[in-house]
Formats: C-alpha cells, structure tokens, sequence
C-alpha cells in the first residue's frame, strides 16, 4: 500500500526519443518511484548520452541507476538482469516498463493504492483509444485454439470507459506490470532465455500456477507512443523468436498431451504449405524453433540469483 517502496525497470534498445519521453512521464509521477533501475541493452544510437545528461541533472522524481550491458540481452535478458537488482535493493514493489509508453501522472498512485501482488496498467495510444491485449482468457487446455490467447481487454471492452475498474487477466505485457517481491520469492525472476516475445507470457503462467491473481487496473493510464505491429515477417529473425516461444509456452505449460502436441503439430503444417506460399525461410525457422523449444521445456528455478 501506501507505505511500500517501488522500483522501476526500464529496458531500453536504441530508441532514446521515445525514452526521453517515458522519462518525462517517470518524472511527472505524483507519487515518485523511489528508484528507476534502467537497462540499456548496447544501444547504439544516442541512448548512452541521453541517460548521462539525466543522471548528470539529478531531475526530481528521477533516481535513476543506469546500467549498460555489453550485449543485447533482449528485452527478456533485459528484465531479468532489471528485476534481479530491483529485488536485490529490497523494494518491495517493482513496475516494468518499456521505453515506448508514457504513463499518466497518477498512473503510479493508483497501482500502489491496490492491495494486491500482480498489477498491469492498462494501455491506450495518442488518440486515447483503448489498446490493451492482454489476455483475459489465455487458452492451454483446448488443442483447437491455434492461438492460445482468445479474449483481451481491449476486444473484451472496446473503450477504458466500458472496463470495470478491476479485470482479471491470464496474461500480461511487461509494459506497465507491477509485481510485488513476493512474487519472485515465490516463482524466481523472467527467464531470459526467451530473448524477445512471450518471455512476460511465460511469467504471467508461473505467477497464476504459484496461486498469484493479476488485475488491469482500468485507472492506471499508461500511453503507447507506437502503434503496435503484430505483423512480423515469420521467415525473418523474429519470426524464428516468435514461433520458438510459442511452443516453449505449450511444451511447458501445456495442459494436456493434446496442447503440448500443438508445436509439432503447427511446424507439420507450417512446412508442407512452403511450397505453395512461398516460405522457405518460413519452414527453416519453424523447424529450428521447433528443435529448440525442445531444449527448453523446463520451467526455470525459483532462484533469485
């Protein structure tokens, strides 16, 4: 509640405008964050000197502890190394951002004024239209649902002033989730083996499994500064990400033989349309993502270290 003290992740990659921007909101906050753990994952771009002249500037409502890796981590790498250190400090709140969202104001207030250990702020763009996907029904039980995700806040309710002022979710972003230190006692840190993509999905099933409930909290206000881009190219280096995690979700997580045969099942039919749509990138990347999910089927220890 009130009393508790919070810490910030913030995982930034070569995008210093936008982060200058989620730094203003940061800064703006009416109840401040008591540190904001940033974490540059080898930027290349103007990101090392912008987060110099903030340090150097000492801006209230900005305690800033910087920390450039020496590689990209991705942003699960990235989140891991965050919360790592954000726990080891003793902060008994900590609220993962991304570099692309502004958060209202009051949007910190409102999160610690909710008794709770899993919290996400719910999103919405420059126009203010509601944008939050995360799932309000996040499906490992039935082997037809192809995509596991089959109900978000935003299809749910179609605008903030629909929401109730709680929702329950079955997943979330790490844009915006604010987890108490319990939490991590509990399940361990993000596995940032994912490198990008499902690495905040993966947590969201630990914390539920672990007994943990999470609610979008409907006053939370956090703004997205970019339009989100669900469309990647499935031959490219992300899509070999994206079908990887997916099936290292189902080959955990996985409520029967059925779900966990999914994978296998996809990259089949992923393959045998190649010739007809033209994706042989496509099909080498499934199979490889397919191989590698194999290694990864073991939840990851409740170590904190």
């Amino acid at each position: 509640m009130s009393g508790e003290s919070v810490a910030v992740v913030v995982v930034t990659y070569n995008r210093a405008d936008l982060l200058a921007h989620m730094l203003d909101g940061l800064a703006a906050q009416t109840r401040p964050a008591d540190a904001i753990f940033v974490i540059d994952n080898a930027s290349s771009d103007h990101t090392r000197a912008l987060l110099t002249e903030q340090v150097a500037a000492a801006r209230p409502g900005l305690p800033l502890r910087v920390t450039h890796a020496e590689e990209n981590l991705g942003g699960a790498g990235g989140f891991h190394l965050g919360v790592r250190m954000a726990h080891a400090a003793g902060y008994d709140r900590i609220w993962l951002m991304d570099d692309d969202v502004v958060p209202a104001p009051d949007c910190l207030a409102t999160l610690l004024a909710q008794d709770e250990a899993c919290l996400m702020s719910v999103r919405q763009d420059t126009h203010g239209r509601l944008v939050e996907k995360a799932a309000t029904r996040f499906d490992l039980h039935n082997p037809l649902s192809v995509r596991p995700k089959t109900a978000m806040v935003e299809t749910e309710y179609g605008s903030r002033e629909r929401m109730p002022e709680r929702v329950e979710l079955e997943n979330v972003a790490f844009e915006g989730f604010m987890l108490r230190r319990e939490v991590i006692d509990a399940i361990g840190l993000p596995d940032p083996a994912y490198f990008i993509f499902y690495d905040d999905v993966d947590y969201a099933v630990r914390a539920r499994r672990a007994g943990f409930r999470i609610w979008a909290i409907r006053d939370a206000v956090l703004v997205r500064q970019l339009d989100f881009d669900q469309q990647h190219d499935l031959g490219g280096w992300k899509g070999y990400f994206m079908y990887r995690n997916l099936f290292v979700v189902h080959l955990r997580y996985g409520e029967n033989v059925l779900v966990r045969l999914k994978p296998w099942l996809i990259t089949a039919a992923v393959v045998l349309l190649s010739p007809v749509r033209g994706g042989r990138a496509e099909a080498r990347n499934v199979i490889r993502a397919m191989r590698d999910a194999r290694g990864m089927r073991s939840v990851p220890p409740r170590s904190v270290d």
